[in-house]
């Protein structure tokens, strides 16, 4: 037995929140009765409708991908472009990534159907250390250093400090590999807090997520998370918070 809103959530229909905001509001059902009580529980037997749709139950799963550059972080694309869930033919389970890492960025990304475990981790409240290594191109200075490590100003606001690692560096060419580690997941943040600074990010990889790695991976390849690396995952958010 589990709680109507942990039910509702993993189900990915709404966050474990506003799951109980729809529980208040009236509109959930189990097994045709109308349910507006909180701490409610329901079995696999019984039937949740939430609006008066069904919603789909099913076992939670997570899994790691190594993702290549030219795939779309979705779970289908209009343009009929390769998407992340195509490296999983053998799931017949409504998986989806965690956030979403960029056409041309490559490295680690999350996909479950566990609805409440991915809106943990995307939680603007949370923040899981994620490191990149990019290739830059543009002088990048010292100056700038610190400004990306304090934060730059976007568009959506400053950025929280990061941290920064200079790999190697090319005069010559005006090119560096550079490492930065994020606890934020903005839309396409690394590449325009480096243009930000006068810097074009030429390749970039996600190398990280908290204490996950691509170790024994190669591009395109998966493989599952064990359920202590699972509950790992939900601790480091828990304590993560900004």
């Amino acid at each position: 037995m589990e709680r109507l809103q942990k039910v509702i959530a993993q189900a990915g229909v709404a966050s474990r929140r506003k799951a109980e905001e729809l529980i208040q509001e009236g509109k959930v059902k189990v097994n045709g009765k109308v349910i507006t009580e909180l701490g409610t529980k329901v079995s696999k037997n019984d039937r949740v409708e939430v609006n008066s749709v069904q919603i789909q139950r099913e076992e939670p799963v997570y899994f790691l991908l190594y993702k290549p550059t030219g795939v779309i972080s979705s779970v289908s694309d209009d343009k009929g472009r390769k998407v992340v869930t195509d490296f999983f033919p053998h799931v017949d389970k409504r998986i989806f990534p965690i956030g979403r890492l960029d056409y041309d960025t490559s490295g680690l990304l999350l996909l479950t159907n566990d609805g409440e475990f991915a809106n943990l981790l995307m939680h603007p409240k949370y923040g899981v250390e994620k490191v990149y290594v990019a290739k830059v191109k543009g002088q990048l200075d010292k100056e700038k250093i610190r400004t990306l490590e304090k934060g730059v100003m976007l568009e959506d606001g400053i950025t929280a400090p990061a941290r920064l690692k200079i790999l190697s560096s090319d005069r010559r060419k005006g090119v560096g590999i550079v490492q930065i580690a994020i606890h934020e997941g903005r839309n396409r943040q690394v590449r325009r807090m480096f243009e930000a600074v006068g810097c074009e990010v030429v390749k970039l990889k996600r190398e990280t997520y908290g204490f996950l790695s691509l170790q024994g991976l190669r591009t395109g390849e998966s493989r599952s998370l064990s359920p202590h690396e699972v509950k790992q995952l939900r601790h480091l958010a828990a304590n993560a918070k900004k």
